[in-house]
């Protein structure tokens, strides 16, 4: 696959902006460098020398949000997934930093992700900071500011470029959305249990383990 930088787009007001990204809170978007001039490297200069995480949409540098109960939620999906994919040689699991760049001027930072080995030829993994690379799993821990607009187009990009799997699990409502297309999903809530389908088969874990120990049941998400 290879990366072709298109045309950046013209914002002529902040609303224009803002819903083009899916109306995320402005506070999440960077303005240096200006929105729709930001390349990939600004993506990993910002990591190196700032220890924050930025995606890159439409040239914009948009914070990524990560609080310490999501955080703790996508290590525990993290280590189930390791676990099992290591006892079966299957590929790789990457965490909440691992930088994805994808076509059309992105770069996507799932909270976790699966790799099959046959993205890697020869098994040698790329020494990129944000490789050109598709996962088979992405998985998105729901944080309180992300909106639906945004989701939801995370999400179709993730299927555009031949994600297989998408889960979103939502520790707001406690239930885990599993996507097996833009358009076909299932919810689990903590009875279920969350399995890989046909990217992990054989892949299982009770969806109350991932909310365990949190606090209060919050609202819903809006």
């Amino acid at each position: 696959m290879s990366i072709r930088t298109p045309k950046r787009p013209e914002f002529k007001t902040l609303a224009d902006l803002l819903a083009r990204l899916g109306d995320i809170p402005s506070e999440r978007i960077r303005f240096h460098p200006l929105p729709g001039t930001a390349t990939v490297e600004d993506v990993l200069e910002i990591e190196a020398h700032e220890d924050r995480l930025c995606e890159l949409v439409d040239g914009v540098l948009v914070e990524k949000p990560m609080g310490f109960s999501e955080s703790r939620i996508a290590i525990l999906l993290a280590t189930a997934l390791q676990q099992f994919v290591a006892k079966h040689d299957l590929g790789i699991v990457t965490g909440e930093s691992g930088m994805i760049r994808l076509p059309q001027n992105l770069v996507r930072i799932p909270d976790v992700a699966f790799l099959a080995w046959d993205k890697f030829p020869g098994r040698e993994l790329p020494d990129e900071g944000a490789p050109e690379i598709v996962p088979d799993l992405a998985v998105e821990v729901l944080s309180k500011s992300n909106t639906k607009g945004e989701m939801d187009r995370k999400l179709r990009e993730y299927f555009h470029i031949g994600v297989r799997l998408v889960w979103f699990v939502d520790p707001q409502t406690r239930t885990v959305t599993v996507f097996r297309s833009a358009t076909q999903s299932k919810v689990l809530s903590a009875a279920d249990r969350l399995d890989g389908g046909k990217v992990l088969p054989g892949f299982e874990l009770p969806v109350k383990g991932l909310f365990a120990n949190l606090s209060g049941k919050r609202k819903k998400r809006t």
